[in-house]
């Protein structure tokens, strides 16, 4: 088992009390279902894409017989996979799983050789297809938009002359060989892997959809807990919760002058949360991490 990033502040903001029903939207090795569960004499649906996590479920659904159930899909379609409404809290840890990253044959990790893969369903396009045959342009493309990437034309680049590649350690050398040296404990090729991942996966488009999901299946005064790993990902959540909490106008250049929506949520803090220097230390993961948590209200959907 890993350590669940900031699994107190989690529960803190979560707050799970006795018969209430949460949602795990990425349940991974379990850890935030499980100590969900520890906390409070409630139920917990998790939910998955990746197939493996089923497997690792079973033992829970054992354990908190009536309490816990398991369901293979992804959270941005989680409005329609979810039994029902009026929810009481949904929680999402975002990004790679442990249990995935941590496994070199699922081609997440530059750190163990293993094939270059990446796709949490094990189906679809992977990170291999994308480097060995979409074009210099579209490679340089996915680097900037989904890496931040300020080399990503020069990787592309070499990407396309150097291929076809077979392994993680392959493209890691390469982007290592054109990025250089940028920092101590940081690798060249972490903003590479991360585009590659996000791209192949949908991730971001899958937490824009998941966001709304949550919006409309959680009750009056349900909390809403998101735990992000990069900045691509937290301003997707930094937006939708000033949107949602009267912060900014649903107008476009089409209707400028939309009226302001009524507020469906009401963010506790404007500041994310972070990580105790105690808890970075234990757990160097926990680095990047940010929670932002808020409440539905009753407005409309």
């Amino acid at each position: 088992m890993h350590n669940p990033v900031m699994l107190s502040e989690v529960l803190k903001t979560l707050s799970p009390q006795k018969q209430e029903t949460y949602i795990d939207a990425t349940f991974g090795a379990g850890n935030y279902t499980r100590s969900i569960l520890d906390k409070a004499d409630c139920h917990v649906i998790a939910l998955d894409r990746d197939p493996e996590a089923k497997r690792r479920a079973e033992p829970l659904e054992k354990k908190y017989k009536g309490r816990f159930s398991f369901i293979e899909g992804r959270f941005g379609d989680m409005d329609r996979l979810v039994p029902g409404h009026s929810y009481d809290g949904i929680v999402f840890d975002l990004g790679v799983s442990s249990p995935q990253i941590d496994d070199p044959a699922r081609g997440f990790s530059f750190k163990a050789e293993g094939p270059l893969d990446m796709r949490m369903e094990k189906k679809g396009l992977s990170a291999s297809d994308v480097v060995n045959t979409f074009a210099a342009k579209q490679i340089a493309s996915i680097l900037w938009e989904y890496g931040e990437e300020r080399r990503s034309r020069a990787i592309a680049k070499a990407i396309v002359e150097k291929r076809p590649f077979q392994t993680t350690k392959e493209l890691a050398e390469v982007v290592r060989d054109v990025v250089g040296f940028e920092r101590k404990g940081f690798d060249p090729a972490t903003r590479t892997f991360q585009a590659l991942r996000l791209y192949v996966n949908e991730e971001l488009g899958q937490l824009e959809r998941g966001l709304e999901a949550s919006e409309k299946l959680l009750k009056k005064g349900g909390r809403l807990v998101v735990v992000s790993f990069h900045s691509l990902e937290d301003r997707i959540v930094k937006t939708f919760l000033r949107e949602r909490s009267g912060g900014v106008p649903h107008a476009s250049r089409y209707r400028p002058e939309a009226p302001q929506q009524k507020p469906t949520f009401k963010v506790k803090s404007r500041k994310a949360l972070r990580p105790t220097d105690q808890e970075i230390r234990k757990n160097p993961r926990a680095r990047s991490a940010k929670l932002r948590w808020a409440i539905r209200l009753e407005g409309t959907s």
